[in-house]
């Protein structure tokens, strides 16, 4: 690259049809512009990395609002009455050159409790030139007061298709190339944040001392399990095989593998098993976020009847997974698991 610039801010969106997977979101507002009913307060809910502070900027840019009458607020460090009560006065001035003034408060649920009472009080009756747009990734924290005199708009987590789209894209516009399975792979990897996955995507490109990134070679960056590990594991899963399943795994903890990450994958491939199986075993759009070796692997797990790899497997892993967050050895609960194999019948 040659630009020293966080992918996610370079190409972070900023128009209402460059933003994705949130029409539901941009109908309404784009509707509240058009017909000139703009609220005087937005809540904009949702998982970090899904576009809220960035929507807000772009919502602010369209009802007119210049950058110098655009005010971006980190509740996280201005949490206290004090701060609060400096916008509540501050709010009373006059745009500069805007119809209106746009105060963009993040991550909102971190103020305190006096700080909210008095933004509730500013909320209640706000000057008719002042818009908020409070932004949370834990909506639950907030109290009913504030959520009922805002428009709430909830933001959906990008799908993994759509993150391995974007991780595409922005890839070849640095003039790096990815895999299919590689880009997917670090969809798995953002967990539902477009700046989660633009992140990986830059230190993949850094890393790499090529311009195409496999997936085993993305697996050793960002610390995710190689094929042949998830393979060597799926095999002895499917033939009840421990000492194999637990071979795999300490091969997983010798490459230093990230245990969260290696259950997700997991959890990943063997949900496409129970899928194939239950769809006829050739659904096109589950084998197509895989390489075609294991697209055939899969699909002979899913042909088998008698295979582990079913959904009674997927609830031991959930299981697993929710342990490994708890567990000062993040290995054990899967080699737990692994151990079990020689005495289930499936």
């Amino acid at each position: 690259m040659t630009e020293h610039v966080a992918l996610y801010r370079k190409y972070r969106p900023t128009t209402f049809a460059e933003v994705r997977d949130q029409d539901h979101i941009i109908k309404v507002l784009e509707g509240a512009i058009a017909k000139d009913t703009i609220p005087h307060a937005l809540l904009f809910s949702g998982t970090r990395g899904t576009g809220k502070t960035t929507l807000a900027r772009i919502f602010a840019e369209a009802i007119g609002t210049s950058a110098i009458d655009l005010y971006e607020i980190d509740a996280a460090s201005n949490r206290g009455i004090d701060d609060i009560r400096e916008l509540r006065e501050a709010v009373h001035t006059v745009p500069y050159e805007s119809k209106y003034k746009v105060y963009i408060i993040d991550e909102v649920h971190m103020l305190t409790k006096e700080a909210f009472n008095a933004l509730l009080k500013t909320l209640e009756e706000p000057p008719a030139h002042v818009i908020f747009i409070l932004a949370t990734t834990e909506e639950e924290k907030l109290l009913d007061t504030i959520l009922s005199r805002c428009q709430v708009f909830r933001f959906r987590s990008p799908s993994r298709a759509v993150l391995a789209e974007v991780v595409m894209d922005v890839s070849k516009k640095e003039g790096f190339k990815l895999n299919p399975e590689a880009a997917d792979l670090i969809a798995v990897a953002a967990d539902g944040s477009f700046r989660d996955a633009l992140g990986v995507t830059q230190k993949v490109i850094l890393a790499s001392g090529d311009t195409v990134g496999s997936a085993d070679e993305v697996a050793e960056i960002i610390g995710a399990p190689k094929q042949a590990i998830i393979t060597a594991l799926l095999d002895a899963f499917h033939t009840k095989d421990s000492s194999g399943a637990l071979t795999a795994i300490a091969d997983a903890a010798a490459t230093h593998v990230d245990m969260k990450l290696f259950i997700r994958v997991l959890l990943d491939h063997v949900r496409a098993v129970m899928l194939l199986r239950n769809r006829g075993g050739n659904d096109t759009a589950i084998l197509a976020q895989f390489g075609i070796d294991m697209q055939n692997k899969l699909s002979e797990f899913a042909n088998s009847p008698s295979t582990p790899l079913n959904f009674h497997l997927l609830l031991r892993l959930i299981a697993v997974a929710d342990q490994t967050a708890k567990s000062p050895l993040p290995y054990l609960p899967l080699e737990i698991a692994a151990t079990e194999l020689s005495e289930k019948t499936g």
